[in-house]
């Protein structure tokens, strides 16, 4: 199974960045692709022709059999680039029916996941409450490593893959 994972953080260091590395080591049965682009990606414009960074993003997406996103909370949102690159697949309906896991990791999370469940569930992406998670404190509970230090929080992030792994057949 391949999965596509996306950091809604554009941060070299990113918390985010460190716990979808957690993630890709928790996967036992898929291949994992980071994609590194999102600040790449140009202002969503559906006036454009695609531009080449769209179509790389949006080709990865259509080979994903899943998709984890892992996301801070910005100003209590969405962080912008996130946005952007899931407008991007709005035409295309790439992300209707296909497993998806979000996973917020932020000081508190909440009404930025809020925010983004929605977004996910107009866009039809395929999820269950297993298949999500809000990390409060989360730079907390990960080292520079990518390794999760807070048992509790291994445990919850374990139960998302496993659940995006049952989704995906």
């Amino acid at each position: 199974m391949n999965v596509l994972a996306i950091c809604g953080s554009t941060r070299a260091q990113s918390s985010n960045k460190r716990y979808l590395t957690a993630i890709g080591r928790l996967g036992h049965r898929w291949a994992y692709t980071l994609f590194e682009d999102l600040a790449a990606l140009p202002a969503f414009n559906p006036d454009l022709d695609l531009p080449e960074t769209v179509r790389k993003f949006l080709s990865l997406l259509s080979a994903a059999d899943g998709v984890v996103i892992c996301t801070p909370e910005y100003a209590m949102g969405v962080p912008g680039a996130l946005k952007n690159a899931i407008d991007w697949t709005v035409a295309e309906s790439a992300f209707s029916g296909k497993p998806t896991a979000l996973v917020t990791a932020s000081l508190d999370g909440r009404k930025g996941h809020a925010a983004l469940m929605e977004t996910l569930k107009v866009i039809e992406a395929r999820m269950t409450p297993e298949t999500e998670l809000i990390i409060s404190h989360a730079q907390t509970r990960i080292d520079p490593t990518g390794t999760i230090t807070d048992a509790k929080t291994l445990s919850q992030v374990t139960a998302v893959v496993r659940a995006l792994e049952g989704l995906m057949g």
